[in-house]
């Protein structure tokens, strides 16, 4: 079964907020969430991009894993 969402966008000009909901909202529970955008913006624009490492860079064409190889380098 699909959900329905309803969202909408206001400027509070008082304290309290009435919504209307369509007849089959009616006997179900809601979600009800409320936010100022701007912090919600601000928020998101303080998150950083995780940082990635590339000052070493090889050249790994051709290379074949030999397992034995690297378990006998480990053992010595």
């Amino acid at each position: 079964m699909a959900s329905t969402m309803i969202r909408t966008i206001i400027t509070a000009d008082k304290n309290n907020l009435t919504l209307s909901l369509p007849d089959n909202f009616l006997g179900k529970q809601v979600e009800v969430i409320v936010f100022i955008i701007e912090e919600a913006k601000d928020q998101a624009a303080g998150l950083k991009k995780p940082k990635t490492f590339s000052a070493v860079q090889l050249d790994t064409r051709g290379f074949k894993f030999n397992r034995d190889e690297a378990n006998e380098a480990l053992c010595n």
